[in-house]
C-alpha cells in the first residue's frame, strides 16, 4: 500500500451520519461500519482527530430549541456532540483501536478535559483522539471547532465529510446542473457564499493555510482515499 499524504488529519463528521436512515439518535450498525473505516485509516499510521456535531439530537428539538435563549439552544448542542463522541469512542475500541473523548467542556467522569499538548501525545502513541464539546463557546458551530482544533494539533488536512460528493455551484440536491468544483478558493466560497461550511471555519483556514477537503461520506473507502491524496470531493485552498 502507499504511503499517506496526510500524516496527521481532522475528520469533521456530522451527527446525522451516526443516525443512519433515521432522523434521530444513533443507529449502531451504521456506526460500526464507520468505526471499520476508520480503523482501516488507522491501521495505516495516520494520525487521527475526529470531531462530531450533534445535530442527530438536537436538530430533533430544533423546534423547541427556537423558543430558546441562544446561549442555552448552544450548550445543549455541545452537550449532544460529546454523547455522539462517547458512542464513537466505544465502537472503535470494539475495533481494537484505543482512543480518548478530550472535551472542551470539562466532565472529568466521562471524558479528558481538552489540552492540545496532550491531545497531541495521545495521537502520537497510535490512539485516536476524539474532540466533544465544540469550542465550549455559543455561536460558534462545530465547523469551526474542527477548523481551530485542525489547527491546534498541526494536522495536515482539515477534512470534511458530508452527503454530496464536494463542493457545488448550487445545492446538487436541488438543482440537476449543479457543477462541482475540484479545486476551488477559499475566498470563491467566502464570496460566492458556497455554503459548504460557515465562512468563520473557512476564514480561518484561509488565514492560516489551511488546506480543506470535501468528500462524500457515504462511499465506502472515501476517507482512505482522501488521506492517500487521491482526488476525492473538492479541495479547497489558496
Amino acid at each position: 500500500m502507499s504511503q499517506p499524504k496526510y500524516q496527521r488529519v481532522l475528520l469533521k463528521l456530522s451527527g446525522e451520519v451516526l443516525a443512519g436512515g433515521a432522523r434521530f439518535g444513533i443507529d449502531g450498525a451504521q456506526v460500526k461500519l464507520l468505526a471499520e473505516e476508520l480503523t482501516e485509516v488507522h491501521r495505516t499510521g495516520v494520525q487521527l482527530g475526529i470531531v462530531i456535531g450533534g445535530g442527530n439530537f438536537f436538530r430533533g428539538i430544533s423546534s423547541a430549541a427556537r423558543e430558546m435563549d441562544r446561549v442555552t439552544a448552544d450548550s445543549m448542542g455541545m452537550l449532544a456532540t460529546i454523547i455522539n463522541c462517547l458512542a464513537m469512542q466505544d465502537a472503535l475500541e470494539k475495533q481494537g483501536v484505543p482512543t480518548r473523548v478530550m472535551t472542551a467542556i470539562h466532565m472529568n467522569q466521562l471524558a479528558e478535559p481538552y489540552i492540545r499538548r496532550r491531545a497531541i501525545r495521545h495521537m502520537e502513541k497510535g490512539r485516536i483522539v476524539v474532540f466533544g464539546g465544540g469550542t465550549s463557546n455559543p455561536f460558534f458551530s462545530t465547523d469551526s471547532a474542527g477548523a481551530l482544533r485542525a489547527l491546534e494539533i498541526g494536522a495536515g488536512v482539515f477534512a470534511k465529510a458530508t452527503g454530496v460528493d464536494g463542493v457545488y455551484d448550487k445545492d446538487p440536491r436541488k438543482h440537476e446542473d449543479a457543477v462541482q468544483y475540484a479545486h476551488v478558493t477559499y475566498n470563491e466560497v467566502l464570496a460566492r457564499n458556497l455554503g459548504v461550511m460557515d465562512a468563520s471555519a473557512v476564514a480561518m483556514c484561509r488565514d492560516n493555510n489551511m488546506p480543506i477537503v470535501v468528500f462524500n461520506l457515504k462511499k465506502r473507502g472515501n476517507i482512505m482515499r482522501m488521506t492517500m491524496g487521491e482526488p476525492v470531493g473538492t479541495l479547497i485552498g489558496a
